[in-house]
């Protein structure tokens, strides 16, 4: 017969990332006692089984039970109850992580949001870069005309709303948002992949234009440098901008502003 390896007090803590006490107090309200205790010198030892029950213990307890609950269920007498009770759990840690998940995406979004502010902060010039872009086609909103939480919330529905209905097939838009002014009216814009021609599609043309990221803060002060520039550095007076809206976390959004400068 195999003989059983046992752990001590300090080791069998170290096992399950706790403390000598927390096993001890655990003996003591009769949670989890150990396999051998000496007699004479009250010592304790723990086998591999009682670290398997340890660490059940460590994840019932993130699953918010108290002590006396999970002592409760580990003292069925029925074995088959103890196991559906342990699948439940199962099921519940899943849910959970994926809450968890979720929430952590939203924070790493939140941080690059505030990583990103820093960055602005400690820039206080917005840099000017030349790009050159392709010709794109948008598909123009009739009714918004600034960003908000509502419609960015489900942001593309609202332009295939705008689509006859025997044409939506024909419609496929980039997950992206962006504002298109012209002669000082802002109008929300979907960038399509595919398109059919109707009303409110307008052709960006491809070439140079002279590009900025800002905050909402200082959109308004960014933009005026850039038409500046297309004014002064290319002898440009643009006759239409375009602003990129960059999501950026839980409630905020940058922008890339674009000013056309020709081929």
């Amino acid at each position: 017969m195999e003989k059983k390896k046992y752990l001590s007090v300090g080791e069998a803590a170290k096992a399950v990332n706790t403390t000598s006490e927390t096993l001890r107090h655990y003996d003591r309200i009769g949670l989890v006692k150990p396999s051998r205790k000496d007699e004479w010198t009250n010592y304790r030892y723990y086998t591999e089984h009682d670290i398997v029950m340890l660490n059940t213990i460590k994840a019932l307890q993130l699953m918010d039970l108290s002590l006396q609950e999970i002592k409760k269920v580990l003292q069925y007498d029925n074995l088959e109850e103890i196991v559906s009770f342990l699948s439940e759990a199962e099921k519940k840690a899943d849910e959970k992580i994926k809450t968890l998940e979720y929430s952590k995406s939203k924070i790493r979004a939140a941080k690059a949001d505030y990583e990103r502010k820093l960055r602005l902060y400690s820039e206080p010039q917005s840099k000017i870069a030349l790009k050159d872009i392709q010709e794109r086609v948008i598909l123009l909103s009739d009714t918004l005309e600034t960003p908000t939480l509502d419609n960015l919330w489900n942001y593309l529905s609202h332009f295939y709303e705008r689509i006859p209905p025997e044409l939506k097939g024909k419609f496929y838009f980039e997950d992206m948002a962006g504002i298109y002014t012209e002669d000082g009216k802002p109008r929300l814009f979907a960038l399509c992949i595919r398109h059919e021609d109707i009303d409110g599609i307008k052709k960006l043309p491809g070439g140079r234009y002279i590009c900025a990221t800002c905050t909402e803060d200082d959109r308004e002060q960014v933009m005026q440098k850039l038409i500046r520039t297309a004014n002064e550095e290319y002898g440009k007076d643009p006759s239409f901008t375009v602003q990129i809206i960059i999501v950026s976390g839980i409630l905020h959004w940058d922008y890339e502003l674009q000013v056309y400068i020709g081929q």
